[in-house]
């Protein structure tokens, strides 16, 4: 399958404009750096409420009964470790930020949950994994991050099997008053202020923000799956439209 052409605005949004590197290489050193307060922050943050996302986005993924699964942009697991609720036979968590895996293996380790689940260094644009090897395909605030989006995309329906399910957690605007003004007043004051005392970073939490408003959401990040390759996929606005769950089908 060919990639469609990028129509990602958040492509351009990176985590250091006066660096060299690629978005791919910032955002890999960005989490690198933040990885070990990452879980304490993104729970903070979100005041705990990310933790229903994650469910609602894995009773999705438990529709179709996957025996393998795949979390790309795994960072930590949190995800990954979600899904071994589902008894699966295999679940593989794939990230480029080495810091985020080390962190999530050890939470394996605490869970007694490596034998199940395998973290690996791998690019989403461009995975060491058999062309339909997955039932499911699972990502949660990862897309947003790719270099190249539909490159991306493309790549994970890939390595889905034909009928088999993509599910992805991504955060959007509210739209209504006042969830709306309290979300941007958060994100573009709060939110940059807390992430930076606590992470130590001084862009990874100025960047989130950013890269957020750019992202294509909704309806148009649907008719991305779609050129992608993906069948019925569908947006569901979650706790007023702060983030958004997707699901589609190969």
């Amino acid at each position: 399958m060919q990639s469609v052409p990028e129509t990602n605005p958040a492509a351009k949004i990176v985590p250091d404009n006066a660096s060299n590197l690629s978005k791919k290489a910032q955002v890999a050193d960005m989490f690198n750096n933040i990885a070990v307060r990452y879980d304490f922050l993104n729970h903070f943050l979100s005041m705990g409420i990310d933790k229903g996302w994650r469910k609602k986005a894995i009773a999705e993924v438990a529709a179709i009964k996957p025996q393998n699964i795949l979390d790309v942009a795994t960072g930590t697991g949190d995800m990954a470790i979600a899904a071994a609720a589902l008894q699966p036979k295999k679940i593989t968590g794939v990230d480029i930020a080495d810091g985020m895996l080390e962190v999530g293996r050890k939470k394996l380790i605490d869970k007694n949950l490596q034998q199940l689940i395998t973290l690996q260094t791998g690019d989403s644009e461009s995975m060491p994994f058999a062309t339909g090897e997955y039932d499911a395909v699972m990502c949660a605030y990862g897309v947003r991050n790719f270099e190249h989006l539909e490159k991306g995309l493309t790549e994970m329906n890939r390595v889905i099997r034909p009928g088999g399910k993509v599910v992805i957690l991504e955060f959007s605007h509210p739209s209504s008053f006042p969830v709306k003004q309290l979300y941007q007043f958060y994100f573009k004051y709060i939110l940059p202020t807390l992430g930076k005392m606590v992470s130590k970073h001084d862009t990874a939490y100025t960047y989130l923000p950013e890269s957020v408003m750019a992202f294509p959401e909704g309806k148009r990040f649907v008719d991305i799956l779609t050129k992608c390759g993906f069948k019925d996929a569908k947006a569901q606005p979650l706790t007023f439209g702060i983030t958004t769950l997707y699901t589609a089908f190969k």
